[in-house]
C-alpha cells in the first residue's frame, strides 16, 4: 500500500510503499505448494514431499519469484492511487531488505508526467493561408515527369551540359616531376574519385575520341580512399572520350499522358493541378497546426521529465549528425561550428551554444508531445486497428512496398506498431485542434 508521496519536483516523486507480510507469506505459501505438487524428490511421491523439505530446496528461488511479481504490482497500485503517470523506469533508493514474516518497505523515485491544469485549446485564432496553383507550377511538374521519362541515346555530336559521357584514362603523371612514372593503372583503379568537380565543363564542345587534359589534386576522405599516397599532389591527367549519350525528351502530348495512365493531356494536367493543390493544402495545415500548438505552449508553461528531454536530445543530435553526413547545409551543424572556431576555447563555446539550442529544441518537442497527449486523452481520441491498416496501406503505396514490408519495418525499428498508432493519434488530435480554431481571413 502507498504510505506517502514526496514531491522532489513537479515531475519527480518519491513513493514510499509497504507490502504487508501476510500478503507476501500467502504468495510464498501458494508458490511452495505449486512446486510441491510438481517436484520429484527421491523417496517421495509428487505432492507428498514435506513442506519443510520443499522450502529448504526451493525456498530462496520461490521468494525471489514472488518479490519479482508482487513489487511491480504494488508499484502500479501506488501510481494509480497517487494518480501519477510514469515517464521513465523507477529507481530504488535503497537496497531491498527482505525478511520472512516482515513487511517489505520500498522507497522509489520516479519521473512522472506533469499535470496541466485549466488547459484551453478551443477558439485559438490563426491566420488563413490561401492556397492557389498557377499554370507555371503545372508546367514545371510536367517537365519533371518528362525528364523522368527521358531516354539517353548514343550520339556523334559535341558534348553538351546534360549529356552522359564515357571515357577512359590515357595517361596521368605527377606534375613537376621529370621522368615521372605513368600512373594510368593506379588512377584507373581509383575511378571517379580523382575527377575534379568541373570536369564536365572541360568536356563541353568535345567529340568522341577527343583527348581532354586537366590538372587535379586528389584528397583523402577516409580510410578506404585509394589515393592516399597521391593526396595533396598535383596530377596532370589525359582522358579519351569514348561515348556520348544525349537526352531524348518525349513530347508532352496525349500519347505521353496515356503512357502515364491518363485519358489525355487535359485530364493529366487537371490531376497534376489537383495533386499540387492537395500538397499545398496539407503544407498550409501543418503550418497552422504548429502555430496552434505553439500558442497553447505559450499559455501553459510547465516542467517536463528530464528523461524524456534527454531521450529527445539524443534523437535530435543524431538527426543533426546524420544530416551532416548526408550533405546538410554547409553553414550549420556541429562540423561548421567547430571548423569556424579559431581557438579551442571558441570551439568549446560554440559546442555549448549548439548544445543549448538543441536542448531547447528537444524541450519544446517534448512539451508539444505532452500537450497533444493530454488533449487527446481529454477528448477521448483513440486509434482503431482499421485506421492502422489504412495508414500502412498509404505508406506502402508511397514507398512502393508491400504492406507486410511496412509492418515488418515498424516491428523491427520499434518492436511493435505502437509507434505508428501514436503517430496516427497525434495526427487526429492536431486535426481536431485545427477544426476548433478560428481562421482569420486576410484582407
Amino acid at each position: 500500500m502507498l504510505k506517502s508521496v514526496e514531491d522532489i519536483s513537479t515531475t519527480k516523486k518519491r513513493l514510499r510503499i509497504e507490502i504487508p507480510s501476510d500478503v507476501i507469506e500467502k504468495e510464498i505459501g501458494d508458490s511452495i505448494e505449486k512446486v510441491r505438487q510438481k517436484a520429484k524428490i527421491p523417496g517421495f511421491r509428487p505432492g507428498r514431499t514435506p513442506v519443510n523439505i520443499i522450502e529448504k530446496r526451493f525456498g530462496k528461488e520461490v521468494e525471489a519469484e514472488v518479490l519479482d511479481k508482487i513489487i511491480p504490482e504494488y508499484y502500479s497500485k501506488a501510481l494509480k492511487e497517487a494518480e501519477l503517470t510514469p515517464a521513465a523506469m523507477p529507481v530504488f533508493d535503497e537496497k531491498l531488505d527482505f525478511k520472512r514474516n516482515n513487511p517489505v518497505s520500498l522507497s522509489i523515485t520516479v519521473e512522472v508526467m506533469p499535470k496541466i491544469e485549466n488547459l484551453n485549446y478551443e477558439n485559438i485564432e490563426i491566420e488563413d493561408i490561401p492556397v492557389i496553383v498557377d499554370e507555371a507550377e503545372v508546367e514545371e511538374y510536367l517537365k519533371k515527369l518528362q525528364g523522368e521519362k527521358a531516354i539517353y541515346e548514343v550520339s556523334e555530336k559535341e558534348i553538351d551540359t546534360d549529356d552522359l559521357v564515357s571515357f577512359e584514362y590515357v595517361d596521368a603523371k605527377i606534375a613537376g616531376e621529370e621522368n615521372a612514372a605513368s600512373l594510368k593503372e593506379q588512377i584507373s583503379k581509383m575511378g571517379n574519385e580523382i575527377l575534379p568537380p568541373d570536369i564536365i565543363e572541360k568536356m563541353i564542345g568535345k567529340k568522341k575520341d577527343d583527348i581532354v587534359e586537366f590538372t587535379t589534386t586528389p584528397k583523402v576522405f577516409g580510410e578506404d580512399c585509394k589515393s592516399k599516397e597521391l593526396a595533396g599532389k598535383t596530377i596532370d591527367m589525359k582522358v579519351a572520350i569514348k561515348e556520348i549519350k544525349k537526352k531524348n525528351l518525349p513530347t508532352i502530348d496525349d500519347e505521353f499522358a496515356k503512357d502515364l495512365g491518363f485519358e489525355n493531356i487535359s485530364e493529366m494536367k487537371e490531376k497534376i493541378k489537383e495533386k499540387i493543390l492537395n500538397f499545398k493544402k496539407e503544407h498550409a495545415a501543418r503550418i497552422q497546426k504548429a502555430k496552434i500548438v505553439n500558442k497553447i505552449l505559450e499559455a501553459h508553461n510547465f516542467e517536463v521529465p528530464e528523461a524524456l528531454v534527454k531521450r529527445e536530445l539524443e534523437s535530435v543530435m543524431l538527426e543533426e549528425s546524420m544530416g551532416e553526413l548526408k550533405g546538410g547545409h554547409p553553414e550549420s551543424g556541429i562540423t561548421h561550428l567547430i571548423s569556424e572556431a579559431d581557438s579551442p576555447e571558441q570551439e568549446e563555446k560554440n559546442l555549448e551554444k549548439l548544445q543549448t539550442e538543441l536542448k531547447n529544441k528537444a524541450l519544446k518537442t517534448v512539451q508539444a508531445s505532452i500537450i497533444i497527449d493530454v488533449i487527446g486523452q481529454k477528448e477521448g481520441i483513440t486509434v482503431t486497428d482499421d485506421e492502422i491498416k489504412d495508414r500502412i496501406a498509404v505508406l506502402a503505396q508511397r514507398l512502393s512496398a508491400a504492406p507486410e514490408a511496412v509492418i515488418k519495418f515498424y516491428k523491427y525499428k520499434e518492436g511493435s506498431l505502437e509507434g505508428l498508432r501514436h503517430s496516427i493519434f497525434e495526427d487526429k488530435v492536431l486535426d481536431m485542434l485545427l477544426s476548433k480554431a478560428i481562421i482569420e481571413k486576410g484582407e
